[in-house]
């Protein structure tokens, strides 16, 4: 990304995915280093981790190499909170987003969120003490306007996907309502995020809001590349001043 003049690639910056893990065998990951750990809630209600964080779904994979794309050097840290079927809960986003900001991630993606106001309170104080400890927060917002924590949040970056936006390659501007009969193993949540359909009419993958915030947390990885002595806060305020901002009445300005 250029800034200022300058190219900058993410170098010596860590990006946290939390999602469904990485494939750091994927070929457009070659070359990259891949660090992660999953994590699980055990009946205690303790999160326990482990080194595993290999992807079975694929999700993790796709926006690992979104992020890549915009941020070529940075190290990509799979923070593993979903299996096959994306499903997780917001306990579980709250420690990924946790154990991000204390492994010295200065970009936390999450592709998801819950519409549960009573998970807001939760998940709001551990975005903010990841803010405080130096980690810019992105989420992805819902499509449609309705409620999506921790994208609500005022500590997070709330990213959406909409026809007004400029860089269209980054976004999807027709997605789909599927019966609940085509969603296979996709859950609801995910589908509401923008899914596309492939050419042979079949459920097309990993598009709008999510992806929209893999690329913002590439180039938010460049940024802190690029402003090594700014604070989260302040890498958060230069994001929202470049940002569009929805004006329901004149549309986006």
């Amino acid at each position: 990304m250029r800034f200022r003049g300058t190219e900058y690639t993410g170098r010596g910056v860590r990006v946290a995915i939390i999602d469904s893990g990485i494939d750091p065998a994927d070929p457009r990951l070659e070359g990259v280093t891949v660090e992660g750990w999953s994590i699980k809630l055990e009946a205690t209600g303790h999160a326990a981790l482990s080194t595993d964080f290999h992807d079975q779904n694929g999700h993790g994979t796709e926006i690992a190499a979104a992020v890549h794309k915009l941020a070529p050097e940075a190290t990509l840290v799979a923070v593993k909170i979903m299996g096959e079927r994306l499903r997780t809960s917001a306990e579980l986003m709250a420690a990924g987003i946790e154990t991000s900001a204390q492994s010295g991630c200065a970009v936390v993606n999450l592709s998801l969120g819950t519409p549960n106001m009573g998970k807001a309170l939760l998940l709001r104080e551990c975005v903010a003490n990841a803010v405080e400890h130096g980690s810019v927060v992105l989420a992805a917002a819902h499509p449609k306007g309705e409620r999506a924590y921790p994208a609500d949040l005022p500590e997070t970056v709330g990213v959406a996907a909409h026809p007004d936006c400029p860089i269209d390659k980054f976004y999807y501007f027709n997605p789909r309502r599927f019966p609940r009969k085509e969603w296979g193993v996709l859950s609801d949540k995910f589908l509401t995020h923008g899914y596309g359909i492939s050419p042979d009419g079949n459920v097309g993958r990993y598009r709008g809001s999510g992806m929209a915030t893999a690329y913002l947390s590439g180039i938010t990885a460049c940024l802190a590349e690029a402003m090594p002595h700014k604070t989260a806060a302040e890498i958060i305020k230069l994001l929202k001043r470049t940002a569009l901002v929805p004006i329901p009445e004149i549309g986006y300005s």
